[in-house]
């Protein structure tokens, strides 16, 4: 395992507020079915361990029923509040935005979140629809329950929507990116709008995607700067300024992808993945949503 002392980069936001580039996710493997379930002591300690580590970005959301872990996990790390950045997600609760931040500070035990997502735009009717709940999470950032506001899962459409009558942009866009699944010109147009990307699956290539046309690339290029293949995963995507959430309950496998803040790609490199990417579609997530072939 690597014993690194990590000095972790940070991106700037839209609000003046910065965000650590790697973030630890507590949904997928950790996911709970029910909100009811018993806690999850696994769950715990595997935060626990990931905040020890220098994971100090940590990603929840209401939809994971793990905010009573997370926020046990925070009071047990002791981590002082200033030092951590925890983002949670709005959706079962979106029709009622006011309500749903105060439950989840109630879960997490904390007076306040930096970072407040909507979860999806797909519950969305209208433009209007997408405009109002906009609203409501200006809201909360005015009343300090959040620090940061933005969006998880949004097309430019839903961002063109959006910004139409914002008065406080969004800061970040979190959706599934990965060589696989680059979403045509979402990243350029973010770029555009001072809007960051957040990717979630960010090892899809490197792990579910197999085999596929960039195994030979991420094999060289893990060979070349003595990581993994999933460290590649993520150089590439901060490489493009792109922020990546990931997980695991393996303390080796965390300190390994903490590597990926050691070392930069060439630009070249980064265009040969994303070419190569280009050449499979895989999506993980939302694939009811979109015919086969859509890759936004």
């Amino acid at each position: 395992m690597a014993d690194l002392k990590i000095d972790m980069p940070s991106l700037k936001l839209n609000d003046g507020n910065s965000i650590p580039m790697i973030g630890y996710g507590t949904g997928t493997v950790w996911h709970k079915s029910s909100s009811d379930a018993k806690l999850d002591r696994k769950t715990v300690d595997a935060i626990k361990m990931a905040i020890k580590m220098g994971y100090h970005h940590l990603d929840g959301a209401e939809v994971y029923n793990t905010e009573p872990e997370l926020g046990i996990a925070i009071k047990e790390s002791g981590v002082s509040r200033e030092k951590l950045f925890v983002t949670t997600k709005v959706i079962l609760n979106i029709q009622d935005i006011p309500y749903a931040i105060n439950e989840s500070l109630k879960r997490l035990q904390l007076d306040y979140v930096d970072l407040y997502l909507i979860h999806s735009a797909f519950w969305a009717t209208s433009d209007e629809d997408l405009q109002a709940k906009w609203a409501q999470m200006e809201q909360i950032k005015k009343e300090g329950k959040a620090k940061s506001i933005g969006v998880s899962n949004y097309l430019e459409s839903h961002l063109e929507a959006t910004l139409k009558t914002a008065t406080v942009p969004p800061c970040v866009n979190q959706t599934e990116f990965h060589p696989y699944l680059q979403r045509g010109n979402l990243l350029e147009y973010m770029h555009s709008k001072d809007i960051a990307m957040e990717a979630y699956a960010p090892l899809t290539a490197a792990t579910k995607g197999k085999p596929g046309p960039c195994d030979e690339l991420l094999a060289s290029l893990a060979k070349k700067y003595y990581v993994s293949e999933g460290e590649i995963s993520l150089r590439w995507c901060l490489d493009q300024g792109v922020i990546a959430i990931t997980t695991s309950g393996k303390e080796e496998r965390l300190s390994d992808y903490l590597r990926a803040t050691t070392f930069t790609m060439t630009p070249k490199e980064v265009e040969e993945l994303s070419k190569a990417g280009m050449e499979k579609h895989v999506r993980l997530f939302f694939q009811k949503k979109f015919d086969d072939n859509d890759r936004s």
